[in-house]
């Protein structure tokens, strides 16, 4: 069963640089999920995608996967349940889900996924306040934590406002009649696009990628279904992006290690937005 490779014996917000073994800043754990869905036309799927509200300090403005960070809460949950995963792994993948359902009303990685009406009142329910273990107890909700793959995992170096050690799952969202609606807080708007379209509306300054987002959707563009995208993962299994700096063609290029299953592993500082 797929899962996250286990911590380093540090704790996770001790971690050190898997190129130096240099200790990285604190960061704070943070999950998300890339939604795939299939073309009505049988085409390359679908990404659900949301734009940050341009007032967030982090990635503001940026397109970016739901999710955000990893809450007590959510490990409280992930130990009231019976599953086969690491801590750490369990409560990303309950905080992924949560996250999903705050930002776009989407129910993913549930044994029965809710219906529209009772992911809503959820949804309201915890930006009223309401604890997610709670909603969960009360509705009867029960998870299928093994419908989150594991993709790739980023935790940037440098000292910043915010730094995130981020692990990314990838799910299957089947049914082509939900209704996903942006939160109207944090996000100003959401929509389903394939990875290729995503990347043209960047270049064609339609949206801003931060560069996680923009290495992650060039990986997920050479997928034409999501059995490809967990084929090529078990092949690449997921470990901890430490991006670094490092001078290329006269300039200075921020990237990330070439045998992670990126197609493209470096950009230069001038043109990389990091949030």
């Amino acid at each position: 069963m797929a899962e996250f490779p286990p911590a380093s014996p540090q704790s996770a917000h001790q971690a050190v640089d898997p190129r130096t073994g240099e200790p990285l800043a604190e960061a704070t754990p943070a999950a998300t999920i890339i939604v795939f869905r299939e073309s009505l036309t049988g085409g390359a799927p679908e990404l659900l995608l949301v734009e940050r509200s341009a007032q967030m300090v982090f990635a503001g403005g940026a397109v970016v996967f739901p999710g955000g960070r990893v809450d007590p809460d959510d490990h409280a949950l992930a130990q009231a349940l019976d599953h086969p995963f690491a801590p750490d792994d369990a409560a990303a993948r309950i905080a992924a889900i949560r996250e999903t359902i705050e930002e776009t009303g989407l129910g993913i990685g549930f044994v029965r996924s809710p219906d529209g009406e009772a992911l809503a009142q959820a949804r309201a329910a915890m930006h009223a306040g309401a604890t997610f273990s709670q909603i969960c107890r009360d509705a009867g909700w029960q998870f299928d934590l093994a419908a989150l793959a594991p993709f790739t995992r980023w935790r940037p170096p440098f000292n910043e406002r915010r730094v995130f050690d981020t692990r990314f799952f990838v799910a299957q969202c089947d049914a082509h009649d939900h209704v996903v609606e942006v939160d109207a807080t944090e996000n100003r708007h959401l929509f389903w696009a394939t990875a290729a379209d995503a990347l043209a509306m960047a270049d064609e300054g339609k949206v801003k990628l931060i560069f996680p987002t923009r290495r992650n959707l060039e990986r997920l563009a050479q997928f034409g279904s999501i059995a490809d995208a967990l084929s090529h993962v078990a092949q690449f299994p997921a470990r901890m992006i430490v991006p670094f700096i490092e001078e290329r063609d006269g300039q200075p290029h921020l990237c990330i290690p070439d045998d992670l299953g990126y197609p493209v592993t470096s950009e230069p500082m001038g043109q990389a937005m990091r949030g």
